[in-house]
């Protein structure tokens, strides 16, 4: 079992935008900002916090999340990209109860932004 047990959520319908979150730990990595859309005050949860290292996947993926979803591509796709090749790397529990591998998701989320989903996102959103 990894020291951070986390769940990803999928949301919107066909387009799946990747939440992680650590249950039953004291981090603040975005988890309930990034549910309710509010996508700014993710950004700075997860940049305040202070109990959880920036080279942490979880966090790192979170991160990518909220700055796709703000149109902060380049920033998104380093994060996803250094959850994808960090030497730590966990296994999160998806919405559907699968276990994934960190670099997996990491992966997914690059894959995410070249199909274009989350500027889809950005653009739904911002109506």
């Amino acid at each position: 079992m990894s020291l951070i047990a986390a769940a990803t959520l999928l949301v919107f319908a066909n387009e799946a935008a990747l939440v992680v979150t650590a249950p039953d730990t004291e981090y603040d990595i975005g988890y309930e900002e990034l549910v309710a859309g509010h996508d700014r005050e993710a950004l700075k949860a997860i940049e305040e916090c202070e109990k959880l290292s920036d080279h942490d996947p979880a966090r790192q993926i979170n991160h990518a999340v909220a700055l796709a979803r703000v149109g902060e591509y380049d920033e998104a796709r380093a994060r996803f990209a250094a959850a994808a090749r960090n030497a730590d790397r966990y296994e999160l529990e998806t919405a559907t109860g699968d276990w994934v591998d960190s670099r997996v998701l990491a992966r997914r989320g690059l894959a995410m932004i070249d199909r274009g989903e989350f500027s889809q996102y950005v653009a739904l959103a911002n109506r």
